[in-house]
């Protein structure tokens, strides 16, 4: 980068994306082509304001659109992660255009890969390893409240709940939420809470007790899991267990804005991408419910 301020934010976005997403290094490298594009254009990622950003659809108006909203998606994930990081206050980057381009679906993992996860994680906290207590508790946070990665490493001792079944999560720009949690959940955050080590005031600490278990560890802790399960490893990630909370919610016939609400997103347009995966189950609810409907016997 040419901005010497912004070049370790940028490698710091970077490694998380390579760490928490499995980032292949072709992608790393279009992203980084893209910020530097970026800054090029406005100067000071970190510092630049939305005017500045602005301008950048005139300044890429020959981009062809796929390269565009490729552009405009890295600069909108990179201060998502300054924001999340603390290094910013404010999102400059609804102003960037955004050209019609089709969402690509998530990563998908079935009920039954899912199940062979907590059979493995569950097998191995029967131990009372604090390890193995605590790697139950991620798993069941995150697929069980839809967590992002961020929010779960860096959830207080003061979120957990006491009589309500809820904990209290603080999301993307510092909105919080209320997220729901299992009764198995509870149970497993009440194993953790008699072993995790004493002091400081994260739920998961690290262990000098200072900080929190970071996003890259809970990464490596997952797909360390998932070999031990006997799943491929490169299919497991904090994103994809959490996009496996909202589609089998769906498939279970929630409603599209308590999802919404429930994964933290300011717009509905975000959510509805997992609306692609219940098909069959729209099909079958036509055909049974609408009153042109007709059965055969």
């Amino acid at each position: 980068m040419t901005g010497g301020g912004s070049a370790r934010p940028v490698d710091a976005f970077l490694a998380m994306l390579a760490a928490e997403r499995g980032a292949a290094a072709n992608t790393l490298l279009a992203y980084r082509r893209d910020l530097d594009a970026a800054e090029e254009a406005v100067g000071d990622l970190v510092r630049a304001d939305a005017s500045a950003l602005a301008g950048l659809g005139k300044v890429w108006a020959d981009l062809a659109p796929s390269s565009l909203a490729r552009r405009c998606s890295a600069l909108r994930q990179f201060y998502g992660f300054l924001i999340d990081e603390g290094l910013r206050d404010e999102d400059p980057s609804p102003v960037l255009p955004r050209p019609a381009m089709r969402r690509p679906l998530p990563r998908l993992l079935s009920h039954g890969e899912i199940e062979a996860l907590f059979r493995r994680v569950e097998d191995e906290a029967a131990s009372d390893r604090a390890e193995a207590v605590r790697l139950l508790v991620l798993l069941e946070l995150l697929y069980g409240s839809g967590l992002r990665a961020s929010e779960l490493v860096a959830l207080p001792l003061a979120s957990v709940p006491r009589d309500a079944p809820f904990l209290t999560v603080t999301g993307k720009g510092g909105q919080q939420r209320m997220v729901p949690v299992s009764g198995r959940a509870r149970a497993a955050l009440s194993r953790w809470l008699a072993l995790r080590p004493a002091g400081g005031r994260q739920l998961f600490p690290s262990r000098g007790a200072q900080g929190h278990l970071t996003r890259v560890r809970l990464f490596q802790l997952l797909r360390e899991l998932a070999a031990r399960a006997g799943i491929d490893p490169a299919k497991i990630s904090p994103h994809v267990l959490r996009h496996a909370f909202a589609t089998h919610l769906l498939e279970g016939g929630a409603d599209l804005r308590v999802l919404q609400t429930l994964l933290g997103h300011a717009d509905i347009s975000t959510t509805q991408i997992y609306t692609h995966v219940d098909s069959a189950r729209l099909v079958q609810l036509v055909n049974a419910r609408h009153p042109l409907a007709r059965h055969e016997e």
